[in-house]
């Protein structure tokens, strides 16, 4: 199903379709700030074990993150922040970035890495993080790639759609999406590090 939701004024009705839908163990591509994400409810092991097999990757090697609506979902499922971190998340989100945090116990095993860590987001989308919100706990994501080898991520929902709709059960069509992805920044160590540059720039605020 391809199903349209504004991101200004996302119709409760569809929004109740697809967290319905995350519920019974579905999974769904839905946009970000970012680029599109192929997600799942993070305590739906099939779902998960079935996006690991669209992606073609094993749960514990993948780089899989968890979606939040706010701060406060974040403290759910991370071991420890540290008061100049938290500083940090309060001042870049929601936002373009991914944290990655020590996962503590409420965290599935299935979704933690060899590290025991786990990769936190709250996209500045109102699509995204309404989901979240509505569902009542986090979703997991990966982001999805385009076969093109220059445009690496995929931006037209409509596309996106015609390529996975026998792989998932809902593509959420929020409007064009981007190409560049989160930056991600570690904090499981340390030191704070940025493992990868995105869309977002942390510079300035570490």
């Amino acid at each position: 199903m391809l199903l349209k939701i504004y991101p200004q004024n996302p119709n409760s009705r569809n929004l109740k379709l697809v967290t319905e839908c995350l519920r019974d163990g579905g999974v769904i591509i839905y946009p970000t700030d970012t680029i599109y994400g192929l997600g799942c409810d993070i305590f739906q092991h099939k779902a998960v074990d079935r996006i690991c097999r669209i992606k073609n990757i094993k749960a514990e090697k993948a780089n899989l993150s968890f979606i939040c609506n706010d701060l406060s979902h974040i403290t759910d499922f991370v071991f420890h922040i540290d008061t100049p971190i938290y500083k940090v998340l309060k001042k870049t989100l929601p936002g373009p970035f991914t944290y990655i945090f020590k996962a503590n116990n409420n965290v599935p095993k299935i979704l933690k890495s060899k590290k025991k860590t786990i990769g936190i987001r709250i996209p500045d989308n109102n699509i995204a993080r309404e989901i979240v919100r509505q569902l009542g706990n986090p979703i997991m994501s990966t982001s999805i790639h385009d076969t093109d080898k220059i445009i690496e991520y995929p931006t037209d929902p409509e596309v996106i759609y015609e390529r996975y709709k026998d792989a998932v059960d809902i593509v959420v069509d929020g409007g064009f999406g981007g190409n560049i992805p989160s930056t991600i920044i570690d904090c499981s160590g340390v030191e704070i590090k940025v493992i990868r540059q995105g869309l977002g720039d942390i510079s300035e605020f570490i």
